[in-house]
This record gives C-alpha cells, sequence and structure tokens, in this order.
C-alpha cells in the first residue's frame, strides 16, 4: 500500500494504475550492513524502500569512505548510471538498518516504461526528484556555513539524526566526526 501511495503523491494517477504499477514489485527483506552494490559492480535492481535506511558512499584517493547520501523509507533507491546504463557503479549502497523493500529488475522496468503510461511519467518524476536532491546537496557547501548544513539535515531528515552514526552523518556534511560533536554541543547549549 505505501508503494501506491508514493506513487500517486509523485504522479497523480488512479488507484488501479498505481497498482497495476506496484504489482511489478516484489517483497524483499533486507538484513541491516548489508551490502546491495558494490563499487565497480553493475546495478540489478531498483528499490522502493518502504522501511529502513540506506546510505550511498565511496571511496576517495587515499582511500577515506565519503558518505554521498541517505535514502530513508519511503524513498526510491536506485543508481540511476549503473541501472540505466548496465555500467559499473562508482559508489557502494549498504543498508544502516534491516530494510523492507520493494524490488524491481531493468527488465521489467523497460516492459512497464513501454507499455504503463503513467509510469513512464512517474519515471520521469523519480529523475528530477533525484537530479534536485543532488543538486541541493552540492549547494549547500557553498551556501550553507557546517553548523547550518547540519541544522538543515535535523529539520529535513530527523530521522538520519536519530539513527545514522555520527561518523556518517559528519562525512555527509563534509566535516570531521569532532566538528560536528562540537556543532551539535554547541545547539544543545543554545537551547538550554
Amino acid at each position: 500500500m505505501q508503494l501506491q501511495d508514493f506513487i500517486i503523491k509523485l504522479t497523480p494517477i488512479p488507484r488501479a494504475k498505481a497498482d497495476e504499477i506496484a504489482a511489478h514489485f516484489h517483497p524483499i527483506t533486507i538484513a541491516k550492513n548489508t551490502l546491495l552494490l558494490q563499487e565497480g559492480k553493475v546495478s540489478q535492481r531498483s528499490l522502493f524502500l518502504e522501511k529502513g535506511i540506506i546510505r550511498c558512499f565511496l571511496n576517495d584517493r587515499e582511500g577515506n569512505e565519503i558518505t554521498t547520501r541517505f535514502y530513508s523509507a519511503p524513498d526510491f533507491v536506485n543508481d540511476h548510471l549503473s541501472f540505466f546504463k548496465q555500467q559499473p557503479s562508482q559508489e557502494n549502497y549498504e543498508t544502516l538498518t534491516e530494510c523492507k523493500a520493494w524490488s524491481i529488475d531493468l527488465e521489467t522496468v523497460q516492459h512497464c516504461f513501454h507499455n504503463i503510461p503513467q509510469f513512464r511519467e512517474w519515471g520521469r518524476m523519480m529523475l528530477t526528484m533525484n537530479y534536485v536532491a543532488m543538486h541541493e546537496h552540492m549547494v549547500s557547501f557553498h551556501k550553507y556555513s557546517a553548523p547550518e548544513r547540519y541544522q538543515r539535515l535535523l529539520a529535513t531528515r530527523p530521522e538520519i539524526v536519530r539513527e545514522v552514526p555520527l561518523k556518517y552523518i559528519a562525512s555527509y556534511l563534509s566535516m570531521t566526526k569532532h566538528s560536528l560533536s562540537r556543532i551539535r554541543k554547541e545547539l544543545a547549549q543554545a537551547e538550554a
């Protein structure tokens, strides 16, 4: 039911069409700390995340893990370039919690694109939303200070701040774990 609601929220379509689209997905449960997609491997599926949190990360030139994105339910998880072009991923996707998701493979996606016009509209909206999320994150590094980036994450994605280890949040916000701890302490003192 949550998948259909997500589809309808993005692209207002009749419930029957959302049910038709959702029927092409298969439910899966994924254990915590599972590497869903490894850098250098080709993505074989897209996921609608019904419950849980997934982290996307890469390794920089020095071998440090850099968190590039968090997915939290409800959300659609996809390495678009790897999945649609069937080329090796440049990033890793790892579950940070147990996840419940709905999976779809490329062949089924292509079938739906060709046979369900509403699926095409929904797919376009998903690509647009993905672009917007990446663009906003990139702009935030130039527009906001480190404390402002943390406050924006806290305001817009409180589940990430509650459930994700600080080292991953710090990496995502492009700061050290110690800087993030200091920022959190200063904010707590200002609120007291």
